[in-house]
Parts: C-alpha cells; structure tokens; sequence
C-alpha cells in the first residue's frame, strides 16, 4: 500500500506551503518545527502541528534523505531467535530508535557466523541507514567487512573495524557478580553456577562477574556446568546437582534455566530454598508466579537499548563530534522465595569488619 493509499484522488495532496498558511507561519517555520529543531516558539509550534493535523500532512522524508544525504534509519542486525532476552532487547531497539526519530530496518542472522553478519550488514548499508547496531550475541572469528557508518555493538566488544564504531554495555558482568553476592551474604559458604552456552558473549561475562563475588569473598570455586538457556539444561543440571550434599546455593545463567533447576532439585528431594536456593537471571515476569517464586536479576533492556540508540544517533548526526559515551545501566536484584540461607550446618559465618 502507498503512503496516500485511501486518499481521496479528487483532493489535493497538502503541501507545506498549505500547512504554513494555514498557520500563518513561514514555511521556514513549518519545516523546523516538523524537523523539531530549536529556535520556534511554543505558540508558533503549536499552530504548525495543529494546521499539519488539520490537513493530514505527512513530512516527505524521501525529499528530506536527498537534502540532507541522511536517510533517517538505522539498521539492525540481530539473532534470528524468540528468545526472551534477544526479544526483549529489541522491542526496546526499536522504541527508542522511533522516539529519537528514525525509522528502523531489522535483518535477522542464524548463526552469529562471521559471513552471516558481513551479509546482514551488507544488506543494511545498502539501503541507504545511517548507522547499525549489531545486537548479536556471539561472533566466531572477525567480520570480514569494511563499514563506514557508526556502528554501536550492544553487549558484546567490536567484532570488526568500522570508521566510527561504539559500544553499550548491559551490565551483565555486574548483575552475576549481584546475584552471587546475594547468596553469599545469605551465609552461603560457596555458590555453584549454571552458565549459559560457551559460545555466547554474555556467558563469559556472567562467568567472570559469579568469580568476582567468590573472590572478593574468599570463596571456594566449583566446577561450572553448562546450558542451553533452555529448561531442559537446566533439569540436566539439577539431577547432577541434586547427589552432591555439599550444594546449598547455585546461580543459574538464565530463568529458564532456573525453574529447569529447581524442578530437578525438588523432584529429587532437595528443598528449594530450605536445603538448595537458586537464582536466576533475565527478570522474566512470569517466573514471580512459579513456585517458589525465582529470586532473579532484572536484565536493563529499555536503559541499554536507549543509551546505545543515543550515542548511535549522536554519532550519525555529529559526525565531527567527539563520541558520546553510554552510561552504565542500572543492577536490579529482584528478591523472591527461591533464596534463604543455608541449613544452620552449612552456615558460613558473617565477615568481620574493622
């Protein structure tokens, strides 16, 4: 369907020049207002929108990308999956690339193979977007390809060189190092974790932040065990769990994972949290309403995807500037009925302070 697609033909298409007379405003006016720059008046402004309303017009961006050599889009190259957390994250790309203005064009890969992005990317700059944010979770090798628009990588370091190329964390080494602290401070003596595919940036990165907790502490380190984000994996682990006496908190990579876990765990005879308590990470909402109710880390999806979009859009519009820098996104530790301290036997004693 065209953009006048249910016009009626016999009436003209509005113009600017209709907006600004009906507004009794420059067309000068009339453009910066709709461009939403500075230096317009809030009455003047508030007269160009209501005319534009009025008369049903639409600001031409195929004209504007020709004036401007922008084309006011961003491209997105993603994960072809419905997982939770890769969903999530881009529902939260695209409303604030709408909300700062431009249109979005998405291209999924299957794999994260060097070769799959290179096209992916391919694809996007030649429609014309003026910036990419490669939202893949995992790269084998370098990108064999040269871009030079900005490129934000969000959550994961560069995997190829670009003219201008960003990074935005999702903080995903300190929401582990949170969750293991929790049931450290609980009086666990040590936590086991569940991690995530091997293959995976974040997996490394909520390996290192559980380490960082079991150090800072002075805790034994068990061995890892690895998953699939998948329920399954996690029940896999928990029957591997479940023999071992000595296991009295474990922090799973992932929710599902972690209801995955307790299944196993109870189904075996092992308490959750009496005798076993477990943590999960995502912040799933649904997983507040299992029993017990998973203690988890809410991943920042909405502050991530919008400091990556802002200094994306920072760097498309500015591009002589200096970079502008995302902050960090916040650490939510949501706590539930699936974490308490240990049996009194396994207790680890508080940590004295001077």
């Amino acid at each position: 369907m065209t953009p006048e697609a249910g016009r009626d033909p016999q009436v003209p298409v509005p113009r600017s020049a209709d907006v600004a007379r009906l507004a009794g405003v420059s067309r000068k006016t009339v453009s910066r207002v709709l461009n939403d720059e500075p230096y317009v008046s809030d009455e003047a402004r508030r007269r160009v929108l209501a005319a534009a309303e009025e008369l049903g017009y639409r600001l031409n961006h195929a004209a504007r990308a020709l004036a401007s050599g922008r084309t006011r889009s961003l491209g997105v190259v993603a994960l072809g999956t419905a997982g939770y957390g890769t969903a999530s994250l881009l529902v939260h790309i695209e409303h604030a690339v709408r909300d700062s203005g431009y249109a979005l064009r998405v291209i999924n890969t299957p794999d994260g193979a060097p070769e799959g992005i290179a096209d992916a990317l391919g694809s996007l700059l030649e429609q014309g977007v003026d910036g990419v944010i490669v939202s893949e979770p995992f790269v084998k090798g370098q990108v064999p390809l040269r871009v030079d628009v900005p490129v934000l990588f969000l959550g994961a370091p560069p995997s190829f060189t670009g003219s201008r190329t960003l990074t935005a964390s999702l903080g995903t080494r300190e929401l582990a190092r949170a969750a293991t602290e929790h049931l450290l401070e609980l009086g666990h003596e040590t936590v086991h974790h569940l991690a995530g595919p091997r293959k995976w940036y974040v997996t490394k990165d909520r390996i290192e932040g559980w380490r960082d907790a079991l150090t800072a502490r002075g805790a034994h380190e068990p061995p890892l065990l690895n998953g699939d984000w998948s329920a399954e994996s996690g029940y896999a682990a928990g029957r591997e769990l479940a023999s071992d006496a000595s296991v009295t908190a474990v922090f799973a990579a992932g929710d599902e994972m972690a209801i995955g876990l307790v299944h196993a765990l109870r189904e075996a005879g092992r308490r959750v949290p009496e005798d076993i308590s477990v943590v999960g990470f995502d912040g799933q909402p649904v997983f507040a309403y299992v029993s017990p109710p998973l203690t988890t880390v809410r991943q920042p999806f909405e502050a991530a995807a919008r400091e990556g979009v802002r200094v994306l859009v920072h760097a498309v519009e500015h591009p002589d500037a200096e970079p502008a820098f995302a902050g960090e996104p916040p650490v939510e530790l949501v706590v539930r009925g699936s974490s308490a301290p240990p049996p009194p036997a396994r207790r680890r004693p508080p940590l004295r302070t001077t």
